[in-house]
């Protein structure tokens, strides 16, 4: 008679059989129910494998958009208030302090971007929180740039991304791409649309036929900063990562001079070159190369810091190198 173990045992391994049977059919069913053809043991995992390939490659681009949509957000750029001393009609209070602004003249100083008041000592108290506001902030062109991306709460500049969408999409295999210059007065047009309509101006094919006259829009952006795109602070930096000979060095001290840079501009940057890098992968149309576009916008983004014209003239071809380095490795530095 067979022990009580035994038939334990038993009764364990035919629940076992039912389980799989039953997966199995649950595996028929939906390999049927997707329309294909129902095979042996392995042509089941034949067909299995692919589902679970597609599966994981869904799941994939679901976590790939997601992390798209989050770098897409706007980040809080951190900029300082720009004071400037103030006459206040009638009798002010200090939005910092709530103390009383005594005085007939120059009580104390305004905030040109946000239109703070505060008295001149409070102003140094304040943190660099400003907030700029469009109807103080007028211009586009010749405006600060973390000051214009604050204003329209946008990530770059709307000069930046509406010019390179157009170039990229219908400018890319032009001959002479950046180096050939468009008609001055009509780049002017271009400059004063944007100071006037925002990100309402029209750039589009209709309005400018000639991609040279967007082209010569975007560098005439950056020639205008007040800052440059490349600022004073991290320009000797960026000029020492030239002059280095060891590529890893000269790669190693280029990333750090990036990180000076502020974050509205290193954004900038990035974006620009790899828009430049998209425009090198069309050389033999455009016959632009990372060498060239170094040559064109070395200038246009970097400004030496120094008075001594001697000085800021040795620095071109530094410049140069400059950009070219930060197209070349764009992939690597961004």
């Amino acid at each position: 008679m067979p022990s009580k173990e035994s038939w334990s045992g038993r009764k364990t391994n035919r629940a076992a059989v039912h389980k799989s049977k039953q997966e199995g059919r649950q595996q028929d069913l939906l390999i049927a129910a997707l329309g294909m053809k129902l095979g042996s043991q392995k042509s089941s995992v034949t067909i299995w494998q692919p589902l679970k390939l597609f599966a994981y490659s869904q799941l994939t681009s679901l976590v790939r958009r997601a992390t798209l949509k989050e770098n897409e957000q706007i980040p809080k750029y951190e900029k300082v208030h720009n004071f400037k001393v103030h006459t206040f009609r009638g009798p002010h209070w200090c939005e910092y302090c709530a103390n009383f602004m005594w005085g007939l003249i120059a009580q104390g100083v305004k905030c040109a971007d946000c239109g703070l008041n505060v008295h001149k000592q409070c102003s140094k108290m304040v943190p660099n929180d400003c907030k700029p506001d469009l109807k103080h902030v007028k211009k586009v062109y010749s405006c600060d740039l973390t000051t214009l991306v604050k204003a329209h709460i946008t990530k770059r500049p709307m000069v930046v991304d509406m010019c390179i969408r157009e170039i990229e999409s219908r400018g890319l295999n032009s001959e002479g791409l950046y180096r050939v210059s468009g008609f001055s007065d009509l780049i002017e047009d271009v400059k004063m649309a944007f100071d006037r309509d925002g990100e309402k101006a029209d750039i589009s094919v209709n309005m400018y036929e000639d991609i040279n006259i967007i082209t010569g829009a975007l560098k005439l952006y950056f020639r205008d900063l007040p800052i440059p795109l490349i600022t004073y602070d991290a320009y000797p930096k960026f000029i020492e990562s030239a002059k280095i000979m060891d590529p890893d060095e000269q790669l190693e001290t280029l990333h750090e001079a990036l990180k000076l840079l502020p974050p509205a501009h290193c954004e900038t940057l990035r974006y620009l070159m790899a828009h430049l890098k998209r425009v090198t992968l069309h050389e033999k149309e455009n016959l632009m190369n990372a060498e060239n576009l170094g040559i064109v916008f070395g200038p246009t983004l970097m400004r030496s810091p120094e008075l001594d014209a001697m000085a800021a003239l040795n620095d071109i071809r530094y410049q140069r190198l400059v950009v070219e380095l930060l197209i070349k490795n764009e992939d690597i530095l961004f």
